[in-house]
């Protein structure tokens, strides 16, 4: 097993895993203190599946600096941009993607242009890449659209594309796979991602290979990714021409990084399957309510695919799991108060209808 630095105050993600990046030395850092997420046990969701012997833990990406785990990925893919001396960087997005091109170019001084689905993106996400000072386009169309768009205009036009289709995008995120070890002790027995673009569950999959030197009879986890219904092109074995789902974030009819996740799927002997949204709500309330976090409807895929999974038997009831929560709750505050039955009409400013309404 490699052995790295535990982490000091004000280390940037890129320094402390310089030895596992394409990075060359004395090479410009875009950082905004991304990384060093923590790794959360949960102590009552086990419990209220009927699964008391569950080892369960949330990866809470959520608190990366722009509320996504696209901030590990793009302090490489800008620190990169910066060196081979770039001035302008683009991308396509459902919305984190778009908040992190965005605050990482702020940080750099490059020009981001951002191209988006219109209608399809969290009003959290739009406001971060308009305050950010983005270029924000909206299109009449959907992300796949987006994306091709994006390469044509990035092979006629002096632009860096930020996507995962840049290669150091998944090089970035590979480094939580590096803290899941560290903070384990060694890699879980299930990992379960959301899937959209695929870039993701790749970048675990390189970063558990790459931490064990491919040594992974007993260290590596089953890599489980999470679709939703109206949005699974890699459930399905083609791609879905007009995605679907209340989880905007992987909202992707046709996965850049498809091949890679489907490389790592099956040689981890691990699975892909599918969630309604139904499921996923179910989920983003339940892992709220039972544990106090609050993560975006997409991240709650991995949740919902965890108890699918569990009920299916896919996923044994005593084993140590840990889902990815990509994305903080705050990104899309309209989807909890949409689905919340809490009843927010206001009362007059008396005693008696305090009590009344606190049931005293």
């Amino acid at each position: 097993m490699h052995k790295v630095a535990k982490m000091h105050n004000n280390v940037p993600l890129i320094e402390k895993y310089r030895d596992f990046l394409p990075r060359a030395e004395g090479s410009p850092i875009v950082t905004l203190g991304e990384g060093f997420t923590p790794l959360v046990r949960a102590k009552n969701l086990p419990q209220m599946l009927g699964c008391p012997a569950l080892k369960l833990y949330f990866k809470l990406e959520g608190l990366n600096p722009t509320g996504s785990f696209k901030d590990r990925g793009m302090t490489m893919a800008i620190s990169k941009a910066v060196e081979e001396g770039s001035r302008a960087v683009i991308c396509a997005s459902t919305g984190n993607t778009s908040a992190s091109a965005a605050a990482f170019a702020a940080k750099a001084k490059l020009k981001c242009h951002v191209l988006l689905p219109a209608g399809k993106v969290a009003m959290g996400k739009l406001a971060q890449a308009i305050l950010y000072g983005a270029n924000v386009i909206q299109l009449d169309g959907n992300f796949d659209q987006a994306l091709d768009l994006v390469k044509e205009l990035a092979e006629n036009y002096p632009l860096t594309v930020v996507n995962s289709i840049n290669p150091y995008r998944l090089e970035g995120q590979k480094t939580g796979a590096f803290e899941i070890i560290e903070a384990l002790g060694d890699g879980p027995d299930y990992l379960c991602i959301p899937v959209g673009n695929a870039g993701n569950i790749s970048a675990y999959w390189r970063g558990f290979r790459l931490w064990h030197n491919d040594s992974l009879a007993k260290t590596a986890p089953r890599m489980c990714g999470f679709q939703a219904a109206g949005a699974a092109p890699m459930v399905l074995g083609e791609a879905v021409e007009k995605p679907e789902t209340i989880a905007t974030a992987i909202r992707i009819g046709n996965p850049a990084s498809w091949r890679e996740a489907s490389n790592a799927i099956r040689d981890s002997e691990g699975f892909i399957d599918s969630v309604t949204d139904e499921q996923i709500l179910e989920a983003y309330k339940m892992v709220a309510a039972s544990e106090g976090i609050f993560c975006e409807p997409a991240s709650a895929a991995s949740i919902a695919g965890l108890i699918k999974s569990l009920k299916l038997g896919k996923i044994d009831e005593e084993s140590r799991v840990v889902c990815i929560l990509t994305g903080n709750g705050l990104k899309d505050p309209d989807c909890a108060l949409k689905n919340s039955e809490v009843n927010l009409t206001p009362l007059p400013p008396t005693l008696a209808a305090m009590k009344e309404a606190m049931r005293l």
